[in-house]
């Protein structure tokens, strides 16, 4: 992964791949919680 990152940086700078990669991160966590959510629905819906 680092072989990667290391012309990203160099082209196009580090704050830029810095939040790219966060954006990455963030996307995943976001994914997950929304899976949670519909989780937590249906459970929520049996219950009623």
């Amino acid at each position: 992964m680092l072989e990667e990152l290391t012309p990203l940086v160099a082209n196009l700078g580090f704050p830029i791949v810095v939040s790219l990669y966060l954006l990455i991160r963030v996307e995943k966590k976001l994914d997950e919680l929304t899976a949670c959510v519909k989780e937590a629905n249906k459970n929520i819906a049996k219950m009623l």
